[in-house]
């Protein structure tokens, strides 16, 4: 694939995303929409309809096809690293009441939306179903790390292991993935209303998620909070793709499984992460800001790391 058409693939994934949060701005201004709705909505995307989204996706993933304990496990040793390499960073160089949504912010990539919708532009089927799989992983590391690192620095508190464990245990996102699981291991059908009805929610979840970003935003937050969301904007979508992709080229993977690991690496923080920080008492406005500059960096970032990649023959 030339550089321009992966270039212009790219773009077609990355700008509907930002346009909607520009619309969330539009709202605001508008008077339409306010922070209680702002509230509600939140709550609305992370116990219900991302949770629908999640489980939706897992079931239709082919497990007898594209299941690789290899490469999942390759996957969640190397989220591992990047979240206590993003640690050691934030204890050295962030303010620690930001510390947890920093960390969050800077390894938590939206590789439901546009990591998997990259991955069957550049693998078809097999970046789909493979990428479907690799999801559960995920959500299953991404949500538990995301949920210790925002619980490990709220503000007055400190850290409860027991409080983490239930956060965990009761996480709705993690919950959609356990259910899902043997749901699709089973090889279970489920009827087709059902199914229709459930694909009409979780299509909520994507414009509501990044309209509540939109609204949140604000110049003043962007200056006040620039250089923090500069620097985890720059570990997302340049340092931790570079170094966790090299470390599982290291470990004997090529083709495209590289291809597909390096996507996810790459995607743009997550609007989960923003729905999570809110949801937990973190700085939401700081994680909106992340999220907005990883998704305009990205545009840029996966395609040169693609290129390259491409050009070295690695994938």
């Amino acid at each position: 694939m030339e550089v321009t058409a992966l270039f212009l693939q790219t773009l077609e994934t990355i700008l509907p995303v930002f346009a909607m949060v520009f619309i969330g701005i539009g709202l605001k201004r508008a008077g339409w929409i306010d922070q209680d709705f702002v509230a509600t909505a939140s709550m609305l995307v992370f116990k219900a309809t991302l949770p629908t989204l999640i489980f939706l996706s897992i079931i239709r993933a082919d497990l007898s096809a594209t299941l690789n304990p290899a490469l999942l496990g390759a996957f969640a040793l190397a989220t591992l690293g990047s979240v206590l390499f993003c640690w050691g960073w934030a204890v050295l160089r962030v303010p620690r009441e930001e510390r947890g949504v920093y960390i969050q912010g800077a390894f938590r990539g939206n590789c439901g939306i546009v990591g998997l919708a990259l991955a069957a532009g550049m693998y078809g089927d097999y970046g789909l179903s493979a990428g479907g799989l690799l999801l559960g992983v995920v959500i299953l590391t991404y949500n538990s790390l995301s949920v210790i690192a925002l619980a490990s620095y709220s503000a007055g508190q400190h850290t409860d292991w027991r409080s983490i464990l239930t956060h965990i245990a009761t996480n709705p996102l993690i919950l959609a993935v356990i259910a899902a699981v043997p749901v699709a291991a089973i090889g279970v059908s489920l009827p087709g209303w059902l199914m229709t009805s459930g694909d009409y929610f979780a299509s909520l979840t994507l414009p509501l998620a990044l309209i509540c970003i939109g609204a949140t935003l604000s110049l003043r937050e962007l200056r006040e909070s620039g250089r923090l969301a500069f620097s985890a904007s720059l570990m997302k979508t340049v340092t931790l793709p570079a170094l966790a992709t090299g470390a599982v080229w290291l470990a004997g993977f090529e083709g495209r499984e590289l291809g597909l690991m390096f996507l996810f690496f790459a995607s743009p923080t997550a609007a989960a992460a923003f729905v999570m920080a809110r949801a937990m008492g973190g700085n939401a406005a700081l994680t909106a800001n992340i999220v907005a500059l990883t998704t305009l960096m990205a545009s840029l970032t996966i395609t040169l790391g693609a290129f390259t990649l491409r050009a070295a023959g690695l994938i």
